[in-house]
């Protein structure tokens, strides 16, 4: 039995940020009911980050809304809406990631929710909160990416701001929400009152950020100044990099500068015996290693450094990483099946209960495929 069986979510969300949470409380076991409108359904059907066409929709929402069933309504036709808030006045949690505004028009705002379910949990995503300035602003990843700082922690100094290549503040957003959502699942176990939890990206990015603006805020406000070159942390002191070998790239985490000159046999490092220089010195160390490392190759310096307990790894891409056994011994790839018997390769929940993968077979649904089943079951 997976922890949270019997527990019913209606989800009118679309894009990845609150699919996203939605997906891994199907993972948990909750029973997720994809509202869609007609015709186009979740616009992320349509939404590709390449040409890889998965059954005739995009990659991305085959690999965010599997486990899911598919409900198509008009939520401006009263009849729909109706069938919708019938719904809702049945499920346990109701998720929605609409802008501030959007969901009082429709009629599916907390305070009549709440009076249609005082017991449900209702969760939602939006870009930068229901207050202030910014809250219209379209709540896209790139663009909270942009807005928070993080461009600036990677690449190297001199170059512009760089932003991270996955769609991370949608997926944080939705990792916030999901625990929001087990807290107040929690809270209503224990006294059955429902809650509201918010969640907006802005604030997820810049709790992922925490260390940093920390440290800035104890830095007298100092710039954030990236490494001139082998750059892989904004703030942390040399060795921490990516470097060129011979045959491809390796990283070094944190680690004593004099020691990796003596194991690597890189006499200029021997010097910068403070820890102080490590920092103030950053960019000439790390050119130094730099072109020590480059003379051998990735193996080489590992069969080294790793039985001297540094911290090293080689710089793999997926064909790379799939290949090696560390990789395949985590089974994280599962193969699940569409209602039409399409099948395709897509990750697994990361998390494990008592020992055992969440695992599940079934793929995303095609638009509308459950609505008359579940007009039979839950509405009429």
């Amino acid at each position: 039995m997976k922890p949270l069986q019997d527990i019913l979510v209606i989800d009118l969300s679309q894009f990845l940020s609150a699919p996203s949470a939605t997906l891994r409380l199907a993972d948990l076991g909750a029973r997720v009911i994809k509202v869609e409108r007609p015709e186009t359904g979740d616009i992320c059907r349509q939404l590709y980050v390449s040409n890889v066409n998965l059954n005739g929709e995009s990659s991305i929402f085959r690999a965010i809304n599997r486990n899911k069933e598919s409900f198509q309504a008009d939520l401006k036709i009263d009849i729909d809406k109706n069938r919708v808030l019938k719904l809702i006045e049945k499920a346990d949690v109701f998720v929605h990631n609409f802008r501030p505004g959007v969901i009082e028009r429709l009629g599916f705002e907390y305070e009549t929710i709440k009076k249609l379910n005082p017991n449900i949990v209702y969760a939602s995503i939006s870009g930068y909160g229901n207050e202030g300035p910014w809250k219209t602003k379209p709540g896209q990843d790139l663009l909270a990416q942009s807005l928070s700082g993080v461009t600036w922690l990677n690449g190297i100094e001199g170059n512009g701001p760089t932003p991270i290549g996955l769609a991370l503040v949608d997926i944080l957003s939705g990792a916030h929400l999901v625990q929001g959502i087990l807290a107040a699942l929690v809270k209503r176990s224990k006294t059955n009152e429902g809650s509201k939890i918010s969640v907006n990206m802005l604030e997820s990015i810049l709790d992922f950020q925490f260390e940093s603006i920390t440290t800035f805020y104890h830095d007298g406000g100092a710039p954030t100044i990236r490494p001139k070159n082998n750059s892989a942390h904004a703030y942390l002191g040399a060795p921490y990099g990516i470097y060129k070998t011979q045959n491809g790239y390796m990283v070094l985490a944190m680690g004593s500068i004099p020691v990796l000159g003596e194991l690597l046999g890189c006499e200029p490092l021997k010097s910068y015996t403070e820890v102080a220089s490590w920092f103030t010195e950053r960019d000439a160390i790390k050119k130094e290693l730099a072109n020590h490392l480059s003379t051998g190759t990735t193996e080489k310096w590992l069969s080294i450094l790793e039985p001297a307990d540094i911290w090293c790894a080689k710089v793999m891409d997926w064909e790379t990483l799939f290949s090696e056994e560390g990789f395949k011994v985590l089974n994280m790839i599962q193969t699940v099946t569409m209602s039409d018997g399409f099948e395709y390769k897509t990750t697994r929940c990361p998390i494990k209960i008592d020992g055992k993968n969440l695992t599940s077979t079934l793929g995303s649904p095609h638009l509308g495929e459950h609505t008359e089943a579940i007009v039979k079951e839950l509405i009429s």
